[in-house]
């Protein structure tokens, strides 16, 4: 990985100290130039390749918790997250959590992400849905006929120990979380690739206003633009 902002660096980058500077919360995705979140095959497999997977491994080790939403767990290709042993050793302590945030609570509680996790997945929903949830998966209830995110992320932080969040999105949670001023840092991993077509999902849905954002740093591996953003929310 090459560093070319705030300054051009004459070597290699480690992507475990280049993101290292934690921020509260961080919301890191890949997306093609023209903002697509989706390949052709309707995923985010084919959109960076093995840099932007370097990065996706690297954030997840160095966060203390994973938010996704609940349709990117309906899709039953979201496993447990893993460890390699060189980002294990690294951290010095097991994966991070995954934590599920949805409403309806239409899940599938058989899947592996809930069965099979070495650091228990833990779940997010409104407090009036809660009785929903199997008794052996742990629940933040926050917010009565929807989700409280304020709330629950306060809880995440003070009550669960759980300081440092990133979030893989889907782009229905990456904009609530937006539009609820929860978003520190924006780390979009940009794709050498234009999508197009309808049938692509976008990086972001609708927000009641613009968000200003100020560049941090940006780098290049095989193609693939990591840009990092402040958000001034």
């Amino acid at each position: 990985m090459r560093r070319l902002l705030p300054e051009p660096a004459a070597g290699g980058v480690d992507p475990y100290d280049a993101y290292g500077d934690q921020p509260g919360l961080r919301l890191g995705m890949v997306m093609s130039v023209d903002g697509s979140v989706t390949d052709a095959e309707g995923w985010t497999d084919g959109l960076g390749g093995a840099a932007d997977f370097r990065v996706f491994r690297t954030l997840r080790a160095l966060t203390d918790a994973i938010l996704v939403g609940a349709g990117t767990v309906r899709t039953g290709r979201l496993g447990p997250a893993r460890l390699g042993d060189d980002l294990r050793a690294r951290r010095g302590r097991p994966p991070a959590p995954i934590v599920v945030v949805s409403r309806s609570l239409d899940l599938d509680w058989t899947l592996p992400l809930f069965t099979g996790a070495e650091t228990p997945t833990i779940v997010v929903t409104s407090r009036d849905v809660r009785q929903k949830v199997p008794p052996h998966i742990q629940v933040v209830a926050e917010g009565e006929g929807d989700v409280d995110l304020n709330e629950a992320v306060r809880t995440l932080r003070e009550d669960l120990g759980y300081e440092h969040l990133l979030c893989e999105g889907g782009p229905s949670l990456a904009t609530a979380l937006i539009r609820a001023s929860l978003v520190d840092e924006l780390c979009l991993n940009i794709a050498p690739a234009l999508s197009g077509g309808p049938r692509h999902t976008r990086l972001l849905g609708d927000l009641d206003a613009e968000v200003p954002l100020d560049p941090t740093a940006l780098y290049l591996d095989e193609g693939v633009l990591f840009a990092r953003y402040r958000a001034r929310i």
